[in-house]
């Protein structure tokens, strides 16, 4: 199963590091700053990722909240019925301008590890397979 990971930049090392954690346990995952190469049409190729993922990872800081990437990556999770029940958010730091609508899902802490949300998401992913 594919999982795309939405992240602003600033979340990077994290985003690198849960991505690794979700290998290790099987998953393929995708993310932009990883995947793009030189020269790409980086909206072609984020739209592909996009329609090629079962599952999204979202992290939320206020730096995300403030990415029209993000906003465009959750909305299209949110509207795609290959998503429902696979969206993950994760609160990397106090977030007030959350959209609402995450606020219905289980919103994971970074305070509480990688491995441990690793560990989370992919049981979770096991069980709607």
């Amino acid at each position: 199963m594919q999982v795309f990971l939405s992240y602003a930049h600033r979340d990077g090392a994290l985003a690198d590091a849960l991505a690794e954690d979700l290998k290790k346990r099987g998953l393929s995952v995708w993310s932009r700053e990883a995947e793009f190469l030189p020269g790409d049409n980086v909206w072609q190729r984020n739209g592909e990722a996009l329609k090629a993922s079962e599952a999204m990872v979202v992290l939320l800081s206020p730096e995300a909240m403030r990415s029209e990437w993000v906003q465009h990556e959750i909305e299209y999770a949110l509207g795609n019925r290959n998503y429902e029940g696979r969206l993950f958010p994760v609160q990397v730091r106090p977030t007030p301008s959350m959209p609402w609508i995450l606020s219905r899902f289980k919103i994971f802490d970074a305070k509480q590890g990688v491995s441990k949300i690793g560990q989370a998401i992919a049981g979770a992913l096991k069980q709607v397979a």
